[in-house]
């Protein structure tokens, strides 16, 4: 399996040498040169497999077994998931009116991005210790991945990370969990600014090809594509779970809600569509909201600024995956990508050409949600399963509501099948979400985290004590 650039002006690599390289040399991101088609007797298959047995079939395909043997790989993986809550790693959970929220928090931070950070970190230690090599790992965050990427790598030591923290843009747990880790591998620097003013230095020093040589730096953001392949499998576990029967042909499509900042799970999404998994994608934005207007009007361009909102892990307006995304529904049209973005970069704006808007209209749909709607999502989802989205997971959730108030279809020509919903967070909402109302009068029966809903509705200020624990 060959690897190439967005735009066209990298040498091709193999799956080593995407996953060293994070940005390609050119400034595109990497992308399989060819993708494998999936049968639908391959996807009957796989529909009996869990959670850790689809990521290694997945990354069979991508990796191949001259670079790592598929026993190996079997072990990495089985390593890398060693340490989640839960046996199955992720966990389907069925909700009233057709809603199944697939969540992805067990994993040692409470975030998403533990799963693909943990096999990413086996995939770089099997291959950094086979070589005797070492590399610095250089990260922007704006929550989630910084404390992730630390605890799939802290204590290893052929590799030193470097955490870039904003300043006044994470949560609190989320800073306690990146600056209170004592592993000498571990550096962790705040900085002014905002995640996405983060990427712009970051970029530029990865542009410099020889300085990155000379000190061994790479990137575990999702630029990163190992983390892309690795999410992958998300969605093919929530189609396996969702589908009302793989047993007609064509296979029933499966509409997908993503919550997404940086569109790395889109991007996992919308490359599972090409290999042949019948899903309706839906992507579910904060009030940063570029890749909504992207979606609707073919408006690529940036705000005047980053706005704050509860779910704060997507306050995010530039979503760099969605040059994956382009490059792949524009038929891996490399000069055309790169001339889109290259204007993009200059001007903090372009329009999407029609035929290119067109073909990501039919691919996805989408929704911007407001801090308002979120906290109504959170209190309704309480109200009537007793279940605590937290502010990242109720973006999504609040679309699949508004769609049922509404009783609209949502699956345009398809026969339906059921929504699933990708929860990205932990159950808990993070501090600042203080406003909705939630207390430590009572124990919600999952993880033991103390999440009723407070009878006196009390706000910022009314004497009850946040609940925390395993926040996002």
């Amino acid at each position: 399996m060959w690897y190439v650039s967005t735009r066209g002006m990298a040498p091709r690599v193999d799956f080593e040498g995407a996953l060293f390289s994070g940005y390609a040399p050119d400034g595109g991101l990497f992308m399989p040169e060819e993708l494998p088609q999936l049968d639908i007797e391959t996807l009957r298959q796989w529909s009996a497999l869990s959670y850790p047995s689809l990521v290694k079939e997945l990354c069979t395909l991508f990796i191949g077994p001259e670079l790592i043997p598929r026993d190996v790989l079997n072990d990495l993986i089985d390593q890398a998931f060693r340490r989640f809550r839960r046996r199955e790693v992720v966990h389907l959970s069925r909700l009233r009116d057709g809603l199944n929220v697939l969540e992805l928090w067990h994993g040692a931070t409470y975030a998403f991005k533990d799963l693909s950070l943990c096999c990413t970190a086996r995939f770089l230690q099997y291959f950094l210790e086979k070589e005797e090599k070492h590399v610095t790992v250089v990260v922007g965050t704006s929550g989630d991945t910084g404390s992730a990427a630390i605890e799939s790598v802290q204590g290893a030591k052929n590799i030193d990370i470097i955490v870039l923290l904003p300043q006044g843009h994470c949560t609190k747990i989320q800073e306690l969990q990146m600056t209170t880790v004592l592993s000498e591998n571990v550096h962790v620097f705040g900085v002014e600014g905002n995640s996405d003013e983060l990427d712009e230095p970051i970029k530029a020093v990865f542009a410099d090809v020889a300085f990155v040589k000379k000190h061994n730096l790479m990137s575990l953001n999702s630029i990163n594509w190992s983390r892309v392949l690795v999410q992958m499998a998300h969605h093919f576990f929530a189609y396996f779970h969702c589908a009302s029967s793989l047993d007609t042909h064509p296979l029933p499509p499966v509409e997908v809600v993503v919550p997404t900042g940086a569109a790395g799970n889109l991007a996992a999404g919308c490359i599972a569509q090409k290999m042949g998994l019948p899903i309706r994608l839906v992507v579910a934005v904060n009030r940063n909201d570029i890749i909504h207007r992207t979606v609707q009007r073919g408006d690529f361009s940036l705000s005047e600024a980053v706005e704050p909102t509860l779910a704060s892990a997507m306050d995010i307006q530039v979503p760099y995956n969605m040059e994956r995304i382009f490059w792949l529904l524009s038929g891996s049209d490399s000069q055309g990508t790169r001339a889109l973005m290259e204007q993009f970069e200059r001007t903090q704006s372009t329009s999407l050409p029609k035929e290119l808007h067109s073909k990501l209209l039919g691919a996805v749909t989408s929704e911007s949600v407001s801090d308002e709607a979120i906290t109504r999502t959170m209190g309704r989802c309480w109200e009537e399963n007793r279940y605590l989205l937290c502010p990242h997971s109720a973006v999504a959730v609040s679309y699949h509501y508004r769609q049922t108030d509404r009783q609209q279809p949502r699956y345009g020509p398809w026969a339906p099948g059921s929504p699933g919903t990708l929860a990205f967070g932990g159950p808990p909402p993070p501090p600042q979400a203080g406003e909705i109302g939630i207390c430590t009068n009572g124990f919600h029966e999952q993880d033991g985290c103390c999440v009723e809903l407070c009878p006196e509705n009390c706000g910022p200020g009314g004497g009850c004590e946040i609940a925390i624990w395993g926040s996002h």
